[in-house]
């Protein structure tokens, strides 16, 4: 067995402490409109926000973040960094990639027999997926499972969201899981090989339920 499968299975745990469980993205506020009010209507938000929004940006930008760490392309990590925290649309939103960020290079700063390169905590204000890429370059899992991880990570948190927000059953969520994995592969596929030019953040419907939700008068999330 490689060595990179455990590496990327710790990466993409529940259990890694950055705090990703308390983030819904918008998801709550979603709820408390009523879009979204049963597993149908959080399967179709979800898969929207996976296939229009994350996909065509966060997932490509991702990707070439762990080729410059493989590549020790330093410059453009730092230029990815930047567009990235940039982008995001609302100041909850910017405050969870990098509240998630600071927790992650902390964790690899912890972590045995893992050198953090200087560029790294050279980094004003360091995004998450900056130290995700940075991770897997290290541990040298390949791109496509290192990015299917990533965005199944991202997809695990925005079902447990649903299941707490809606509400709706365990099963449910397995539910919306299975139909959501069958649709990685796709998302990946495109992300690895979508030119930076075709990139974009444009997704209005998840903009306006990440800033509505910063004065939503009861939240479970902080975003």
């Amino acid at each position: 067995m490689s060595p990179a499968l455990p590496r990327l299975l710790q990466l993409a745990s529940p259990a890694l402490p950055v705090g990703a469980y308390t983030y819904s993205q918008g998801l709550e506020w979603v709820v408390e409109s009523g879009l979204v009010h049963d597993q149908p209507s959080a399967l179709e938000w979800i898969a929207a926000v996976l296939e229009d929004g994350i996909g065509c940006f966060e997932a490509p930008l991702t990707a070439q973040l762990q080729r410059a760490w493989a590549n020790r392309e330093h410059g453009e990590i730092e230029r990815l960094n930047a567009d990235f925290v940039a982008s995001r649309e609302s100041s909850e939103l910017r405050a969870e990639t990098l509240q998630m960020g600071y927790s992650l290079r902390r964790l690899l700063h912890e972590l045995d027999d893992f050198t953090v390169p200087p560029a790294y905590d050279a980094l004003a204000e360091v995004s998450f997926p900056v130290g995700w890429a940075l991770a897997a370059a290290v541990w040298k899992i390949p791109l496509a499972d290192s990015l299917t991880a990533y965005l199944w990570s991202w997809c695990e948190n925005q079902a447990m969201a649903a299941l707490k927000a809606v509400p709706l059953g365990q099963s449910a969520g397995q539910r919306i899981l299975l139909a959501l994995g069958s649709r990685l592969p796709r998302v990946v596929e495109q992300a690895l090989v979508l030119p930076e030019e075709r990139w974009s953040n444009f997704a209005p419907g998840l903009a306006l339920a990440c800033s509505c939700h910063e004065t939503q008068y009861t939240r479970l999330f902080r975003s």
